[in-house]
C-alpha cells in the first residue's frame, strides 16, 4: 500500500463550520412532536420551566439546549430473528431497544433524514414505548421510521432541547436475519478471532495523517461518522527503525474521545524482523486497538524472517491481541509469500487482503470469488480491503460493500483517506441493499501433482499430521501424490490424488505440523 500513486486531499470540515451547524440546530423551532407525553419531562418528572420572553431562566442565564441529564447509553436491534449479527444494524420498520439515563415512554427519538445527516426538527422520528405492556423493567423500544437513514440518533425534547447523539446506527431498507450458526473448527484451524473486534466495522486507512483533512481530528471524526466509518487504520512505522510520529498515544486518545477505534499498521520488509516486531509492539503500547501487518513483495521468499517477526511480536504483545495481515489477495500469484506463517498458528487472527479490483484489472465479483477461493484454506476470517483511489465508480464501490455482506464478512475497509473524494464518502454512507445477482463462491483451490507454492506447503503441513513421513517442501511431487491418495482412501474420499473441495475440509481438521524455518522458504 505504501507505493500508492497520486493523492487527493479531501476538504477539511472546519471547526467553525461544526459550531455553525450546532447553532443552527439550537435555533430550529421546536418539533411539532416534542410536546408529547414524556418528551416535556425532566429526569425527576417535573415539567421543564417555561422560558421568559427573553429566553432566559429566572437566574438570568440562558438555558442550554443540550441536555446531559437525559442520554442514550445503549442501543440494540430486537428481536434477534429480525436482526443481523451486529446489534447496531436494523431494518426500516425494525425495532431498537434503548438503554440510558432519564429515558421515559413517549420521548421522541430522532433519526438522520439522509445518511450521516444531523438531527433537526424535520428529521424522521418515533416515540419510545415499553417493550412489553405493563413491564417497565423490560426496557424501552422504538420503531425505526420508514424514511430513516444510517447515522447517529438522539432524543428530541421540548423547548428546542436535545440530548447527546448516540451511534452510528446502520439502517437498511431490506430485511435482516441473524448469521447462520458457525461450525466450530477444531483447535488446529481455530482462527483465534474474537467477535466485536475493530475489524468488524467499516474502516478507512490513513497513510499520511497530515494529508487526511489536514490532520484535523475534529474534521476526521466528523467525516468518519458521516460515512459510517468507525475504525481508522493509521500508519505507525516503516521497516525496523522508522517509527512514525503521527501515531502516538495522544492521537489514539483523541480518536477514542471522538468515538472512533484506531488501529496501527506497519509496512514491513523482512530484512530486520526483530526491529519490525519491536516497532509493532510500540504501536500496541501507544494504545492501538489492533495492529495490521502490511507485508508485500519484499517478504516473498522470507519464511524464516516471517517466523522470527511473528514469534518476537507475539512475545511482546501476547497471543490474543488482535493482529491482522493486509497482503496480496491472490495467493496463487505469489507462491513464495509466507502466508502460512503470517496466518498460521499464533499468527494474525484477521485477514484483510488488498482486493483492489481496478488495479488488478478485474470486476468486483471476480476479485471476491478469487480472493475467497485462495484464502479460505488458512482458516482466518476475511475482511475485504477495497479501494477508493484511482477513479473507481460509485457503482463499483457500493457493490464492493454489498458483496462483503453476501460473503458473510462482518467488516470492510478502504484504502485510503487522502485519496477519497466527495462521491466516495457519499457512497460509503449509502445504505446497503441485498445483491440478488451474486452467489458467493464456496470453492477451494485445486492442487495436484506439479503444483507449487504456499498453498501446497500449507496442505503438506496438515497432511504430515496424519502421515508423519510427508515432507513440507511446497512442491506437489510423487510422495505427496501417494500420501494424498492414501489420505483420501482412509477418509472415504475418491482417491483422485487431487486436493479439492472434498479433501480440504478433512485435511484442515488436522493441526499443521510445526516447521522451523532457517532459510528463505520451503525451496531451500
Amino acid at each position: 500500500m505504501a507505493s500508492t500513486g497520486a493523492h487527493k486531499q479531501t476538504r477539511s470540515v472546519a471547526a467553525a463550520a461544526v459550531l455553525a451547524l450546532l447553532c443552527l440546530l439550537v435555533a430550529l423551532p421546536a418539533p411539532a412532536f416534542a410536546a408529547n407525553a414524556g418528551g416535556t419531562q425532566a429526569v425527576g418528572g417535573a415539567s421543564a420551566p417555561a422560558s421568559s420572553g427573553g429566553g432566559s431562566s429566572a437566574t438570568g442565564k440562558a438555558a442550554s439546549p443540550h441536555v446531559t441529564s437525559v442520554r442514550i447509553t445503549s442501543v440494540s436491534c430486537v428481536p434477534i430473528a429480525h436482526c443481523s449479527g451486529n446489534s447496531h444494524q436494523v431494518s426500516t420498520h425494525g425495532t431498537l431497544l434503548l438503554g440510558g439515563v432519564g429515558l421515559t415512554p413517549g420521548m421522541v427519538v430522532g433519526f438522520p433524514k439522509a445518511p450521516g445527516a444531523r438531527i433537526s426538527s424535520i428529521s424522521p422520528a418515533a416515540h419510545l414505548r415499553y417493550a412489553i405492556a405493563s413491564r417497565p423493567g423490560d426496557g424501552l423500544i422504538v420503531t425505526v421510521p420508514k424514511d430513516a437513514h444510517s447515522g447517529h440518533i438522539m432524543i428530541l425534547l421540548s423547548g428546542r432541547r436535545y440530548t447527546s447523539s448516540y451511534g452510528p446506527i446502520y439502517v437498511y431498507n431490506h430485511a435482516l436475519h441473524p448469521p447462520p450458526p458457525k461450525v466450530l473448527p477444531t483447535a488446529s484451524t481455530s482462527s483465534g478471532a474474537v467477535a466485536g473486534s475493530p475489524f468488524e466495522a467499516q474502516g478507512m486507512w490513513i497513510w499520511y495523517l497530515s494529508k487526511s483533512d489536514g490532520g484535523s481530528i475534529t474534521s476526521i471524526a466528523a467525516q468518519a461518522h458521516a460515512a459510517g466509518v468507525t475504525t481508522l487504520f493509521v500508519k505507525s512505522s516503516d521497516g525496523s527503525t522508522n517509527y512514525w510520529s503521527q501515531f502516538s498515544a495522544q492521537l489514539v486518545a483523541e480518536l477514542h474521545a471522538n468515538g472512533l477505534k484506531v488501529c496501527a499498521w506497519q509496512f514491513v520488509y523482512g530484512t530486520e524482523p526483530v526491529g519490525e516486531a519491536a516497532l509493532g509492539a510500540e504501536a500496541v503500547a501507544d494504545g492501538a486497538d489492533c495492529l495490521v501487518i502490511d507485508a508485500e513483495g519484499e517478504y516473498e521468499g522470507h519464511y524464516a524472517a516471517a517466523q522470527t517477526y511473528i514469534t518476537d511480536l507475539r512475545a511482546k504483545i501476547g497471543t490474543t491481541y488482535p493482529l491482522g495481515l493486509a497482503s496480496f489477495p491472490y495467493v496463487f500469484d505469489h507462491p513464495s509469500f509466507p502466508y502460512s506463517v503470517f496466518l498460521g498458528p499464533d499468527g494474525a487472527q484477521y485477514n484483510a487482503p488488498q482486493m483492489y479490483w481496478k488495479d488488478i484489472g478485474q470486476s468486483v465479483d471476480t476479485v471476491y470469488a478469487n480472493t475467497y477461493i485462495a484464502n479460505r484454506i488458512y482458516g482466518r476470517p476475511i475482511f475485504p480491503l477495497g479501494q477508493t483511489y484511482g477513479g473507481v465508480s460509485a457503482t463499483e464501490l457500493l457493490r464492493f460493500r454489498e458483496e462483503a455482506v453476501d460473503y458473510g464478512s462482518p467488516g470492510v475497509s478502504f484504502w485510503d483517506w487522502q485519496e477519497s473524494g466527495t462521491t466516495d464518502w457519499s457512497t460509503l454512507a449509502t445504505p446497503l441493499a441485498p445483491l440478488t445477482s451474486v452467489t458467493p463462491n464456496t470453492e477451494y483451490p485445486e492442487l495436484k501433482k506439479g503444483s507449487k507454492g504456499d498453498q501446497v506447503l500449507w496442505m503438506q503441513e496438515h497432511l504430515a499430521s496424519a502421515i508423519p513421513t510427508q515432507e513440507t517442501t511446497g512442491v506437489f511431487g510423487s510422495q505427496t501424490l501417494e500420501n494424498v491418495e492414501a489420505f483420501q482412501t482412509a477418509h472415504a474420499i475418491a482417491a483422485s490424488g487431487i486436493v479439492e473441495a472434498a479433501t480440504w475440509p478433512a485435511l484442515l481438521a488436522l493441526p499443521p505440523v510445526a516447521v522451523d524455518w532457517t532459510g528463505s522458504g520451503p525451496s531451500d
